[in-house]
C-alpha cells in the first residue's frame, strides 16, 4: 500500500456539543495517517471531558478562497482603525 506523505493532517477533530443546528463545534486536534496505512497519530490540543469527538476529513481552501478570505479581513481590520477601533 502507498501513501503520500505530507505535513497536512488527514483528519480535523472537534469538540461536539449539542446536536442538530444549534450544536457548537470547536477544533480541538488533528490526525495524520501512519505511513503503513494501518492507524493515525492524533494531536489533541484538548479533550473534552463533556461532548463527543467527530474526526472529520480534512480539506484544505482552494488558494482563492484563502486570498479572498484574507482580503476579506484585511477590509474589515481597515474600517474597524478608520472607525476608531483596534
Amino acid at each position: 500500500m502507498t501513501t503520500e506523505t505530507t505535513n497536512s493532517p488527514a483528519f480535523i477533530l472537534y469538540r461536539v456539543e449539542g446536536n442538530g443546528p444549534e450544536a457548537r463545534w470547536t477544533k480541538i486536534g488533528a490526525a495524520w495517517a501512519n505511513r503503513d496505512g494501518k492507524g493515525f497519530n492524533i494531536a489533541c490540543d484538548a479533550v473534552p471531558l463533556q461532548g463527543r469527538i467527530v474526526m472529520r476529513a480534512y480539506t484544505p481552501k482552494p488558494k482563492a478562497d484563502a486570498d479572498a478570505a484574507n482580503d476579506a479581513e484585511l477590509a474589515v481590520k481597515a474600517a474597524a482603525k478608520k472607525a476608531g477601533g483596534r
